[in-house]
């Protein structure tokens, strides 16, 4: 995966009309563009900026039908969900894991409540289920979570939901989509949408904005995949069109492993803003979370509230024994739920359903709103589908259920590098020859020298930020540690990309100045 070489492929075929122009390199803007790659339409996706830069790569990093949803009453959503997952942790194993949940419980009354409800959520499961929920005595939930308070505690409800990582599954569904024939490009700006004598939609004007080269290119069908910039596109179509999404943030804060000590996760179901609340293993840390705050403005670099945070170190330290301070966030990340708008009450958000909806304007534009991250792949068919019935595109069959990630059964000799898909082994095979590269960047972070050389060669980073929050997960890990490596980090980038002095003083400036967003 090399951005000159897309470049290239674009410039080849200027005078082409692809079937499908995607924009949005975020989980369904991805999503889409396997599922029709793979159908054998002639595709290309284009982002502003890197993949997953938005809300794709600041989730929960949870691949689950979504417990809180039941309660709801929403069923047909946690089924497609559940159904969804299962497939996820089968064909992209390198990147997701089964892992297992504790709820709590301090009454009676709950322990039915949950048992009941949790069955119910391994029924809609089915043969996708990830393992059975069951009660668990009061010892037993204290020696799963040892830190957990436990005045009043009468057990817990044990069950499982799928974990992934969300940034690294984007990186490989990019990967996926060229070595199928797509054309992925990052840092690719739609400026306009192309439009025929009759109005109709015919293609999009692009900028480059590494070089600032612009180009007009047509297609039969775009496709606006843009998440929470959804109303961004629309208005390229349609300057009076209303406003379609309802943007709600969610923060998540990050601890060290001995706040938890345990290698199950724990579910709040009941908190005092209404949503659950999730402590999750992940990467040697732990991960707490979640918000749901109403936005009426949107950024590419959402920035946590005071009192997000504040709610969510008040809440964890009401269960767990060590309360967490401030003082104690390894990373604070912010992200943008793409929800639509409810005209009827536009300052809700947890009372709008997650279910996605396609919408196609009179002009022939496609866009996809809503969903999440588990459910990206029957998104990205039914996006597809419309288009068929639509008639813009001729009718071919969805394959994407049973397409695998990861199919190398190499023994390697440090399993984490699986991450990096089936070529994990050309990092390893850099490692025996050239072995000062085995060196760790920070003893504090699992990432060595050769996979950074890697990624440059393979995963299309062109900004330090690329490396250390989506390629690696650094930022996200240990923002304090990420500063300290960025340095040497951007050398490397530097020798590889072929970029000077003055191009690493930006980006590590540039770099330190984001990571404030971050703590």
């Amino acid at each position: 995966m090399n951005r000159q070489q897309q470049i290239i492929e674009l410039q080849r075929n200027k005078e082409k009309i692809w079937d499908i122009i995607v924009i949005g390199g975020g989980a369904t803007g991805l999503g889409i563009a396997l599922d029709a790659v793979t159908r054998g339409y002639k595709t290309l996706l284009l982002e502003q900026s890197d993949f997953a830069k938005g809300t794709s790569s600041r989730s929960t990093k949870l691949v689950h039908g979504g417990v809180r949803y039941l309660a709801r009453g929403d069923i047909l959503l946690v089924t497609e969900a559940l159904h969804e997952r299962g497939r996820m942790l089968k064909n992209a194993p390198n990147l997701t894991a089964n892992q297992e949940f504790v709820i709590p419980v301090y009454t009676l009354w709950d322990v039915i409540l949950y048992t009941v409800g949790l069955k119910f959520y391994d029924l809609l499961a089915g043969r996708l289920s990830l393992g059975k929920s069951y009660f668990i005595s009061r010892s037993k939930a204290i020696e799963r979570l040892p830190l957990l308070k436990t005045e009043g505690l009468k057990g817990g409800i044990v069950y499982h939901d799928g974990q992934f990582d969300d940034s690294r599954m984007a990186i490989a569904l990019a990967v996926a989509c060229i070595d199928k024939g797509g054309t992925i490009l990052n840092y690719f700006k739609v400026v306009s949408l192309l439009k025929n004598e009759k109005g109709r939609i015919r293609g999009v004007r692009a900028r480059d904005l590494e070089t600032g080269n612009e180009f007009s290119i047509n297609a039969k069908l775009v496709i606006n995949a843009t998440g929470v910039f959804t109303d961004e596109i629309h208005r390229m179509d349609n300057p009076s069109s209303k406003p379609t999404i309802r943007p709600s943030q969610g923060v998540h804060i990050v601890l060290d492993s001995s706040f938890l000590n345990s290698k199950s996760a724990i579910m709040i179901p009941k908190t005092d803003d209404g949503r659950v609340l999730f402590a999750i293993p992940w990467y040697g840390k732990v991960v707490v979370g979640t918000t749901d705050t109403p936005l009426d403005t949107i950024s590419m670099e959402p920035r946590a509230l005071d009192e997000e945070i504040s709610f969510i170190l008040k809440t964890a330290g009401k269960y767990l024994v060590r309360p967490p301070s401030r003082e104690d966030v390894l990373c604070i990340f912010a992200g943008l739920r793409p929800l639509a708008a409810n005209p009827d009450n536009p300052s809700a958000t947890r009372e709008v359903s997650r279910r996605h909806k396609i919408t196609l304007s009179s002009s022939g534009l496609l866009s996809i709103i809503g969903g999440k991250w588990t459910s990206y792949r029957r998104m990205a068919e039914e996006t597809i589908d419309k288009g068929i019935k639509a008639g813009i595109l001729d009718k071919r069959k969805c394959i994407t259920k049973n397409f695998r990630f990861y199919s190398n059964n190499t023994k390697l000799r440090s399993e984490r590098l699986k991450i990096y898909g089936d070529k994990a082994g050309e990092i390893e095979k850099m490692i025996s020859e050239e072995p000062g590269t085995a060196e760790l960047l920070n003893s504090v972070l699992p990432y060595t020298k050769a996979e950074i050389t890697w990624i440059c060669r393979n995963e299309m980073p062109v900004t330090l930020e690329d490396i250390l929050a989506r390629r690696t997960r650094s930022l996200f890990l240990d923002v304090r540690t990420s500063l300290k490596i960025a340095p040497q980090v951007a050398g490397i980038i530097a020798s590889e990309l072929n970029r000077d002095k003055k191009w690493e003083e930006e980006q590590i400036n540039a770099f330190t100045l984001l990571s404030k967003n971050y703590l």
